[in-house]
């Protein structure tokens, strides 16, 4: 049986802090909104898995998250051209101040020929990534 992710939910412990930055950095990966209240956005791009962003219950909150805890470790988003990740950390990031992770953009061969990608971090500190691959080197 082949399956597809069909949709992603991200929690956030501050939604007034989250939603801002999910809505700017979703619109301008060019997700239209689905839904959209105080505290649930839910992100589609018209194919792929949907993103779902909603505020934690308080009661969940306590311990914050950290990627090298046991769950989500990073999202990566992938774009069409190697220069889609530069313009992103020039158009999204700069203005925005939001440092890159890891001396990215950069290339990681030895994740796949031509993998070209810049890491950041949302409020909570979950890791996101915007990368290219090559059509060619995608299997």
């Amino acid at each position: 049986m082949k399956a597809h992710v069909y949709h992603l939910q991200i929690n956030v412990r501050d939604p007034r802090v989250s939603l801002p930055f999910y809505r700017d950095l979703l619109g301008y990966l060019e997700y239209r909104p689905l839904d959209q209240t105080d505290t649930v956005a839910g992100f589609s791009a018209g194919s792929g898995a949907d993103i779902w962003v909603m505020g934690a219950d308080p009661a969940h909150v306590g311990h914050g998250f950290h990627r090298k805890r046991p769950g989500l470790n990073h999202l990566a988003l992938r774009v069409p051209q190697r220069e889609d990740v530069d313009r992103f950390r020039d158009e999204f990031m700069t203005p925005r101040r939001l440092p890159s992770l890891y001396q990215t953009p950069r290339e990681f061969p030895e994740y796949r020929p031509g993998y070209y990608a810049v890491f950041f971090e949302d409020p909570d500190r979950l890791k996101l990534e915007v990368v290219h691959i090559p059509a060619a080197a995608h299997g």
